[in-house]
């Protein structure tokens, strides 16, 4: 086979291969015992096109044990708005609320300082003595961020804690970000 013809044999399955949508991935094996009955709920909820539920059962290495589970349906999620059934703005569905909360971890020291919070360092002093987060004043910055998107919040002596309906919902987000 001359080069011409080896080289039309290549882009006739290049296109080939780039024509065809990739495999999915198939779904993992084993017990999908809070899916099956989350299905199962779904009928009742009127969800004809399904919904979602994450759910965990966390103890934290202070010892700190939280339980959380929330589901949605699709619908709900998709036609109301980003922000909850009246967009969380009084009416608006511009999803700014979802989106503040989510840009508030789309910073590398943020999210490290929150896994260092869940660990159990509450105080700015302990957290700015961590290397790599930046001065006192940078480590302030990220955890007033924090606190206005609702991912923090302070307790008594300046100490800082995730609020226990986030914890689980943060280690899904983490976990779901993580390839």
């Amino acid at each position: 086979m001359d080069l011409e013809a080896r080289v039309a044999e290549l882009e006739r399955r290049l296109d080939a291969l780039e024509a065809d949508p990739p495999p999915r991935p198939e779904p993992p094996e084993g017990d999908f015992w809070a899916l099956e009955g989350w299905k199962e709920r779904l009928p009742a909820l009127g969800a004809d096109t399904g919904g979602v539920l994450f759910t965990g059962a966390v103890t934290l290495p202070t010892g700190e044990r939280y339980e959380w589970q929330q589901a949605a349906p699709t619908t709900a999620l998709l036609d109301a708005g980003p922000d909850g059934p009246d967009g969380g703005t009084g009416g608006a569905t511009d999803g700014s609320r979802t989106a503040d909360s989510l840009a508030a971890l789309g910073n590398p020291v943020r999210l490290r300082l929150l896994r260092e919070i869940l660990a159990g360092r509450r105080t700015a002093a302990e957290l700015t003595a961590l290397d790599g987060v930046g001065t006192s004043g940078q480590v302030y910055h990220h955890l007033r961020q924090l606190t206005a998107a609702g991912w923090l919040h302070t307790t008594g002596r300046g100490r800082h804690e995730v609020p226990g309906a986030r914890v689980v919902p943060l280690l899904v987000l983490l976990s779901a970000a993580t390839p």
